[in-house]
């Protein structure tokens, strides 16, 4: 039988021009670049290599390097890369894939090698171990492992750009036998133009392989790579700040990058949150489900005050689940498409087991259904009592400003209501990690939400020691507040300075308040505000909001800058930087006026916040200018949810269409435009 190929029409959006002159020319060329712009960005070429290997023979097995390989295929798969796996590789296996990987990478617009497995450096020279290596000597090193020289070498004749992402970074797999030769960790690379190196941890450091399924470096670049419109280097940013937050300092991720241009993953625009996304797919979607799960994922977020709302209308109505489910009780076909796609994206992006499940309960034969499968089991249990302690442990007693993209923040008052369990995990995990302050500090908050303070100050004490910087962060503020114990603010300076150096976002902004107030330490505001952009450097949304604020303040820095700052604060995650950022811009403020970007900024608010910009657009409207106010109308409109006049003017039917863009319309105006 004949394969029949169909393709689709390209259709040119440009207006026809209404007469035949000089300016046709220029017309056309404008249409015709525009097309060939767009082919371009949809024929970029993908191509990645991914090896994990674990189960070596004469050295000591490691765990997740093969889920973590498997995990990172798949969703390189997801994103349009073709990959190349290697999974328990021996040395002729690697050999094999790394010739194919390095001549197809020669006409390929992005190539991508990730490794996870033993890796280590002999003479400032990093080597990858083959399951089948045997080294006995320092004769062996060079014949029985592969060189990544030999991969980056065969890369950079190409063209495009190169991303190296290394989970090796363990200990000398080899013993004290070589240990003369053999150091733990890898060695600082990368000169060459057209690459990115992104580590598992500071070069020369030890790595942890992980207590779950994938190691903390991988775990966390799974929760990120697909964010759409992200930056690979803020891409990265984020993933430093999970692993940092995961491992309570230990192990902080490094990079080093020549890339000649921007790369996304998921190409894109702006930066949605995850929180705004599920929000207004529950929203749109009216699911009682997916509403709990957003109470689960952000018990403080924008929108639980939303959420509690729905679910007490819900009940009095006496609706069941099923009687009110997403997808299938919406009338229009192109609603349920949008909600399928944005839920799927948003499961995919976090990596939720509530979310995927949620999606194949609703689309069982959805577009998304077998990859939704596959995720699913690479996904571990932490609900159930059978779920590994260090899993339970994470999921019950996490601090909030440590909630990272796979483990939600848990408010005291929560974890208090499962201390017991919580405390008993974390004993656990402590106990079978003692290598791991982290552990330690998630117990002792454990302790201190069930009322045992004695026994968690002990162990704040000594995970503090240990290194652990949430435990300084911690102890520090016991220590200044006098919360049960003697009021000491210079060991608590003292404390917030350890902690700030070890890359602390939270140390250091509480080093900085003190500096600005002169408390406990002479007022030195130069370096509060340094402390203030490392924190911001690091991901901290509070303290890149708090350098806006100071910024448009003249505190600091030229007032243009403070728009920057605000605008980045909104993408780390605070809401309050999308009114900050359209005073600035509506105003012309330190900045060029700007009614558009002023109302996208306004709208992004309505849809995210806890409502402060809705209340500004409905109770203070007339702060704003008539542009302002007309641009939001006008969009309001293009998106079906206003229907009056485009004036300039507050009312009640923009009020309404407010009220529809933040209860889900915002998700339908995203996925039309």
């Amino acid at each position: 039988m004949k394969l029949q190929l169909r393709f689709k029409r390209l259709t040119l959006a440009c207006p026809a021009p209404s007469g035949f002159d000089a300016t046709l020319r220029i017309f056309l060329i404008a249409c015709v670049l525009a097309l060939i712009s767009s082919v371009s960005v949809q024929a970029e070429t993908r191509l990645a290599l991914v090896i994990g290997n674990g189960n070596y023979a004469t050295v000591e097995p490691l765990e997740n390097p093969v889920n973590d390989a498997a995990d990172v295929a798949a969703a390189l798969e997801g994103l349009d890369f073709e990959v190349l796996r290697g999974i328990d590789a021996t040395a002729e296996q690697m050999n094999a894939l790394i010739a194919e990987f390095a001549e197809r990478s020669q006409t390929t617009d992005v190539s991508l090698f990730f490794y996870a497995g033993h890796g280590f450096q002999a003479a400032s020279q990093n080597y990858l171990l083959p399951v089948d290596a045997v080294i006995q000597s320092a004769d062996d090193v060079a014949a029985q492992t592969i060189q990544l020289n030999q991969i980056t070498d065969a890369l950079a004749k190409g063209d495009g750009q190169n991303l190296i992402f290394l989970d090796a970074c363990r200990n000398n797999p080899l013993g004290d036998a070589l240990a003369g030769t053999v150091e733990s960790g890898l060695a600082r690379i990368g000169d060459a133009a057209g690459f990115l190196f992104a580590f598992a941890t500071q070069p020369d450091n030890v790595a942890y392989d992980g207590a779950g399924r994938n190691s903390p470096f991988t775990q966390a670049l799974l929760g990120h790579i697909a964010t759409p419109a992200q930056d690979v280097s803020s891409m990265m940013i984020s993933v430093r700040k999970d692993v940092l937050a995961a491992t309570g300092g230990k192990q902080v991720p490094w990079e080093n990058s020549s890339l000649t241009r921007s790369f996304q993953f998921v190409p894109g625009d702006t930066v949605t949150s995850p929180e705004t996304m599920l929000w207004q797919v529950a929203a749109k979607a009216q699911d009682p489900a997916l509403m709990r799960i957003y109470l689960d994922r952000y018990p403080e977020g924008a929108h639980v005050s939303d959420v509690y709302a729905f679910l007490d209308e819900f009940q009095v109505a006496g609706l069941s689940a099923d009687q009110n489910s997403a997808i299938r009780n919406l009338p229009a076909r192109g609603n349920a498409d949008v909600l399928e796609e944005s839920l799927w994206d948003l499961a995919r992006r976090t990596r939720s087991r509530p979310l995927i499940e949620v999606y194949l309960q609703q689309n069982p034969n959805g577009r998304f259904a077998q990859q939704a499968q596959v995720m699913l089991q690479s996904l571990p249990i932490t609900e159930t009592a059978d779920a590994a302690p260090e899993l339970r442990c994470e999921k019950l007693a996490t601090h909030p400003r440590d909630a990272t993209a796979n483990t939600a923040g848990v408010p005291l008052a929560e974890l208090a209501r499962n201390a017991t369990v919580a405390i008993e995990s974390c004993r656990q995990a402590a106990a079978d990690h003692p290598e791991q302050p982290h552990y330690t500090a998630l117990l002792a908050r454990a302790l201190a939400a069930g009322g045992q303070r004695g026994e968690a100050l002990t162990f704040y004490e000594q995970a503090a020691s240990q290194g652990d910087l949430r435990a300084m962060v911690s102890l520090g503020l016991i220590k200044e507040t006098g919360d049960g114990v003697p009021k000491d603010v210079p060991a608590a300076i003292s404390l917030y300075e350890r902690a700030a150096q070890g890359g602390s976002p939270d140390g250091a902004i509480n080093l900085a308040v003190a500096l600005f107030q002169g408390s406990g330490i002479n007022q030195d505001i130069p370096r509060a505000i340094d402390l203030l952009k490392q924190a911001s450097d690091a991901g901290s949304a509070i303290a890149t909001y708090n350098l806006g604020v100071l910024t448009q303040d003249g505190v600091t820095g030229q007032p243009a800058e403070a728009l920057d700052y605000f605008r980045r604060a909104v993408d780390l995650g605070e809401p309050r930087g999308y009114v900050a950022a359209a005073i600035l811009l509506d105003e012309g403020r330190g900045v060029e006026a700007d009614a558009t970007a002023a109302a996208e900024m306004l709208l992004r608010g309505v849809a995210a916040d806890s409502g402060q910009a809705l209340a500004q657009l409905t109770d203070h409207a007339v702060n704003w200018s008539p542009d302002t106010l007309r641009a939001i109308q006008s969009r309001l409109q293009e998106a079906g949810l206003y229907d009056g006049a485009i004036d300039g003017v507050s009312g009640p039917m923009l009020q309404a269409g407010l009220q529809q863009w933040r209860n889900g319309g915002f998700i339908a105006a995203s996925s039309a435009g």
